[in-house]
């Protein structure tokens, strides 16, 4: 099949921005996890300095094991926190990835249709039924994508409700530790 010099710049042309679409997601997470950190990072500075302040006010044993207390739950919520914005940050970053996965998938199946449909055009006699195979197997593997991309997805969700419940334990044993 004879491919025109204008059917590959539009090729090329679509390659690149389909390119330019991961990039610009791939950018736009680690901006994200570079916000997180930062968010992070000054907020530990702040948190260390506060505590050294407390520190050095410090005039006796009581008080040295109430701030510890009073620091160590704080500490457990902010790094829980922290676990669960990274892991948010990656969640959707790697949805973002899989919806242009998907939008690739879903056009590339249309351009091989339409191939296969040209291609029954002008395919001599008796060709009908290898191409409609073809179809028939395009289809197969279309519906197992669909059920691969939907498990992946109950997959994320699950985990996401682990991490929540996970962290919400991590708190709450960590309250009931103080309380102790």
């Amino acid at each position: 099949m004879y491919q025109a010099p204008e059917q590959w710049v539009a090729i090329n042309k679509a390659n690149l921005e389909v390119a330019m679409k991961f990039a610009a997601v791939a950018l736009e997470g680690a901006e994200r996890m570079l916000e997180v950190q930062i968010k992070v990072a000054k907020n530990a500075f702040a948190d260390s300095a506060e505590a050294a302040q407390a520190l050095a006010g410090i005039k006796d044993l009581q008080q040295l094991t109430t701030l510890k207390d009073n620091l160590a739950q704080p500490a457990i919520e902010k790094a829980t926190a922290y676990a669960k914005s990274v892991y948010d940050v990656a969640a959707n970053t790697q949805a973002e990835f899989g919806k242009l996965v998907e939008e690739q998938v879903s056009e590339y199946n249309k351009q091989v249709v339409a191939a296969l449909d040209k291609m029954v055009k002008t395919a001599p006699a008796g060709s009908e039924v290898g191409i409609a195979a073809l179809k028939s197997g395009i289809a197969a593997v279309n519906s197992a994508y669909d059920n691969l991309s939907k498990v992946a997805k109950q997959f994320t969700e699950a985990t996401q409700s682990n991490l929540e419940a996970v962290a919400k334990q991590a708190v709450n044993g960590a309250k009931k530790a103080k309380k102790a």
